[in-house]
């Protein structure tokens, strides 16, 4: 019974961490069709997932090509699902010839994973781009995750592939975390945990300084006077002086 009851947890929490991806192949269709709405012009133009931008073969960078990533008005990275998001590659040719942009594309992953695919995202062809020695260029890319993709932080990994001399190579100009969250939604899941776990936390501590302030205030209050009778004092004072003058004296004022 407990191998079942494990077996079940087990299954269930495989369950919970591939429910992103099952909600991101069922919207793949969805995508595909606004994907050929996207109208090319002279320069720049978006292809499919499924076009091929390398060889079979591994690309490697060009000497001298250095590459440089940013988002622009977006420091944090964030990332709203379903809806386009640019940012900007910058490249320089410090090599020995020109080169001729191909294309930019980029890919999902899961943080803890890059093996785990969560999306490929779009493939932008650039014609016509080229770029020679001792030159900087900058080239846009937009790209748009899947609407359905859960909320939560991704690593993206973005390529530049370009040509020198008619061969190949490509760059990452970035790899590093996004925040993809829901669309109109203020809040992601982990900034509502995160404040309603700090709420709690202001609690605790409000409830243990009281409970100090308390403590503090008790020891504080002076203990109440106890006064102490003098009929047992009497008493003994009339066994010492049995006997004596002083005795008799108040013997007779008391007749």
């Amino acid at each position: 019974m407990a191998v079942r009851v494990w077996l079940s947890a087990i299954l269930l929490a495989f369950l919970l961490a591939a429910s992103p991806f099952a909600q991101v192949a069922g919207a793949q269709s969805e995508e595909d069709a606004a994907m050929a709405e996207v109208v090319e012009n002279a320069d720049l133009g978006y292809v499919g997932d499924d076009t091929p931008v390398s060889s079979d073969a591994p690309l490697t960078p060009a000497p001298g090509v250095e590459t440089v990533c940013v988002f622009p008005k977006n420091a944090g990275k964030i990332v709203p699902a379903g809806e386009e998001t640019e940012l900007l590659v910058g490249l320089q040719n410090d090599g020995e010839s020109t080169l001729n942009v191909v294309a930019v594309h980029s890919t999902l992953h899961l943080p803890y994973d890059h093996r785990m695919y969560g999306q490929n995202l779009t493939v932008q062809s650039f014609y016509n781009a080229s770029v020679p020695v001792s030159v900087q260029a900058t080239f846009p890319y937009t790209f748009a995750v899947s609407k359905f993709l859960q909320p939560g932080a991704y690593d993206l990994v973005g390529y530049i592939v370009y040509e020198i001399d008619q061969h190949p190579y490509q760059n990452v100009f970035y790899n590093g975390t996004i925040e993809v969250v829901e669309v109109g939604g203020l809040l992601s899941v982990e900034s509502v945990f995160l404040i309603t776990l700090g709420i709690a936390l202001l609690g605790l501590f409000g409830l243990w300084a009281y409970g100090q302030v308390q403590q503090l205030s008790k020891k504080t209050k002076k203990s109440p006077k106890v006064e102490l009778g003098t009929g047992t004092n009497d008493a003994n004072m009339d066994e010492w002086l049995e006997g004596t003058a002083f005795a008799k004296e108040k013997a007779k004022k008391n007749k």
